[in-house]
Parts: C-alpha cells; structure tokens; sequence
C-alpha cells in the first residue's frame, strides 16, 4: 500500500491511482462548485485569493517523517476546502476598470500554456540545485528568478506560436 503523502510520479499502480485521484477530484469538485454556487460580489476578491494561495504555499511541512498522516491531512483539507473556497472567491471577484480587465485578461489567457509548460523549467531548476549542494538562498534566488521568467516567456510563446494559431485553424476547419 502507498504510504506517502504524494504520488502519481511514476507509472506503477500505487502512483496511479494517486494521480488519477489528484487529477479527477479537482475537475469534478470544479464541476460541482459550478453547479451549486452563485457566485457573489466579493470585493478585493484578487487580494483575498492571493493571501490564501501564499498562506497555503508558505505553509512547512507538517508532521515529519513519524506523523506523514499530519501533512497528508493538510493537504486533504487545503484540496477539499480552501483551493474550492479560493476558485470560489475568484469567481465572485468584480473586474473594475480597463487596466484591471486587461490583467485578467492576460493572466486567464497565459493559465493554461503556463500549466503545460513550466514543468520542464521546475525540473532543470530542481537538477541544478541536487548539482549544487550547500548553495545559499542569494546563489539560488537568481537561478530561481530566471526559472520564473523562463517559464512565463515559454507559456506566452507556446499560446502565441503554438495554441492559438491551432485552435484558428481548427475553428475554420470544424465550422
């Protein structure tokens, strides 16, 4: 049986059920949260989702390696309760202004392409600082910059190059 409180990395049994779980419950709890909530008008809606995401980000592991169950609760209540509250808080945010729509517009269109993409760059990343034992917080912070830029231009470039140019051609296809 699967003791981590993490899977669906490799392709043995264990590992995929994790990731089909990690992968389904977010689709059909986003279906559900669609279903039966009415979004409301939730004032400095981006501020509150944002101060979530870092608290929930920021947050160390928690348990150790005797109480892996600590850690694997947290995550549970943080996939159950506050991801939906935050999508559900983004939704209920109201877009004021040219320049604020704009952003929204931006950031939406880059989600996905930055989704897709940015996993190869955390993995460089990763290698570089297995590579480079004993490195400081200044030596990596550059590093980790660049990964962060790398990883928008590369997102922006495949929705640019690659997602939007395909998704014309099939709309003028399919019509």
């Amino acid at each position: 049986m699967f003791r981590g409180s993490t899977g669906g990395w490799t392709l043995n049994a264990d590992h995929m059920r994790v990731g089909i779980t990690r992968t389904l419950f977010p689709f059909f709890a986003g279906l559900l949260l669609s279903r039966i909530s009415r979004p409301a008008s939730t004032k400095n809606a981006f501020l509150w989702c944002s101060l979530l995401v870092v608290v929930v980000l920021l947050m160390p592991r928690i348990g150790g390696a005797e109480h892996l169950w600590m850690n694997g609760s947290f995550e549970v209540f943080c996939m159950i309760i506050v991801f939906p509250l935050i999508v559900y808080l983004c939704a209920s945010g109201v877009v004021r202004g040219q320049t604020e729509d704009r952003i929204c517009k931006f950031l939406g269109d880059l989600s996905y392409p930055l989704y897709m993409t940015h996993y190869v760059l955390v993995y460089f990343s990763m290698a570089w600082v297995s590579n480079h034992s004993g490195i400081t917080l200044q030596q990596a912070w550059p590093k980790a910059l660049l990964t962060f830029s790398g990883a928008i231009v590369l997102a922006y470039a495949s929705s640019k190059l690659f997602d939007e140019p395909v998704r014309a051609w099939l709309r003028k296809k399919l019509k």
